[in-house]
């Protein structure tokens, strides 16, 4: 009998072991597993505040790919930023030239892409969208430090100035970039950031990231979502009341631009002056207040919102039900909204306050 016992004792000892091997087994590896977490950094770019944030288990990683990420977009900055002193565009801008020699420079694969970019926006806007209307801005005091001497300019002033406005005097071919005579300039501020955002994205991506928040401003870069595969939720600006929010939008592996008349502007005898010039009249746009341009990459979305900004409402939509790979919503100045069919825009009730969540 006492053997059957101990036999039985036996088992239930064996049982109660094997029990509190899986129990610590699982405990163990419960606890082990890395926890997903939001990982943030922020850096002067651009001149204006650059925000990464990550969603990562492993911080080392995450702080490493949002280094390499800035590092890239500071690289763009210092490469191409007209307003960077030492950098391609900078140098060009401020090189003399005349009817008899156009002023060039060597241009690598990575500039003659960019450029292939700003010229396709240039052609599809029917040249609305110039780079060259640095002079304009110029004339007007964008980056006048003295808010005195700010005043409208003449239509003599006007006239003269667009003159130099033409971006078709601008050519990149065989290594070279080359301004013509009469341009002088060429502005990076419509574009470069989204660029440099997007660029940023590639680095994630590489750096094996899967979900990241990429913001400047005006510029956006959603890579993939947030954990569990929920989007990211952007508010947008009312453009006629900045305290509030028109509505918000839903991203997954998409970005987005915004152009606006509340941006940039300049106050002249109690009137505000947006920065954003039409090229025919030498003065700001008055027929929208914003535009807000969904697209695949953030260098599109860039580009786009303010090329769109330019347009007539009617070819914007013609070329966005043409190329179905955007999504517009328009702001118009009498306050009307028009969006294309698939603009995701989401109503909010009084929580929806934040920019992006």
């Amino acid at each position: 009998m006492r053997n059957k016992d101990n036999k039985s004792g036996g088992k239930r000892r064996q049982t109660r072991t094997l029990f509190y091997c899986f129990f610590i087994f699982v405990c163990f590896w419960g606890c082990g597993k890395p926890k997903i977490q939001k990982w943030e950094r922020e850096r002067f770019l651009f001149g204006t505040f650059v925000g990464i944030s990550v969603y990562d288990a492993d911080g080392k990683a995450a702080e490493k790919a949002m280094e390499a990420a800035f590092a890239e977009i500071e690289r763009i900055d210092a490469k191409f930023n007209s307003k960077r002193e030492g950098s391609l565009v900078y140098k060009i801008n401020h090189m003399e030239n005349s009817p008899e020699s156009p002023k060039e420079i060597p241009l690598d694969e990575e500039g003659e892409y960019l450029f292939s970019k700003i010229r396709e926006a240039w052609e599809r806007s029917g040249g609305e969208y110039d780079v060259t209307l640095g002079p304009m801005m110029a004339l007007w005091g964008f980056g006048q430090e003295d808010p005195e001497k700010l005043r409208i300019p003449s239509a003599g002033e006007i006239a003269s100035v667009l003159q130099t406005v033409d971006f078709s005097k601008v050519s990149f071919a065989d290594g070279k970039l080359s301004i013509a005579w009469p341009v002088r300039e060429i502005d990076t501020g419509s574009f470069l950031k989204g660029y440099a955002l997007q660029r940023a994205w590639t680095v994630l991506e590489k750096k094996g990231i899967k979900s990241a928040f990429i913001t400047s401003v005006s510029s956006i870069a959603a890579v993939g979502s947030k954990p569990e595969g929920i989007p990211w939720r952007i508010g947008i600006q009312n453009p006629a009341d900045l305290s509030a929010l028109l509505g918000a939008v839903d991203l997954k592996e998409r970005a987005m631009g915004v152009s606006g008349d509340y941006q940039t502007f300049l106050e002249i005898d109690g009137k505000l002056w947006h920065h954003i010039l039409k090229k025919t009249t030498g003065f700001p746009v008055d027929d929208k207040k914003m535009t807000v341009v969904i697209a695949p990459d953030a260098f599109m979305a860039d580009i786009y919102s303010t090329c769109f900004f330019l347009m007539p409402v009617d070819k914007i939509l013609d070329f966005v039900y043409t190329n179905n790979y955007l999504d517009i919503l328009i702001v118009k100045s009498n306050g009307e909204i028009i969006m294309s069919d698939g603009f995701p825009l989401i109503k909010l009730g009084e929580t929806g306050k934040s920019r992006h969540d």
